[in-house]
């Protein structure tokens, strides 16, 4: 719940908040750390249907999109020089 929070504080907050997110059934999506924070933003998860190419295409882009947030928001936060070492850390890793 930690990290979590940590990606709440520091990410999600700053951006706009997804109430639906339509993902496939990859295991990294149903880990503690991603249920945790659909339970945070209120954000209910759904899962595409297998061997479904119009949803599995854009299921990857809101993946490419989230990817994309946080490279940003990592090289944003690491070029402050006050930044705090949770920031630092979190976008070193």
């Amino acid at each position: 719940m930690d990290t979590s929070l940590l990606i709440w504080n520091r990410v999600i907050s700053w951006t706009d908040i997804f109430t639906n997110i339509i993902s496939e059934r990859d295991p990294k999506f149903t880990s503690e750390l991603w249920t945790n924070l659909y339970q945070l933003l209120g954000t209910k998860l759904s899962f595409s249907t297998a061997y479904h190419p119009q949803t599995d295409g854009l299921a990857e882009r809101m993946i490419q999109t989230l990817e994309d947030m946080v490279r940003r928001i990592c090289t944003y936060a690491l070029e402050l020089k006050d930044c705090d070492k949770i920031t630092h850390d979190w976008c070193n890793l």
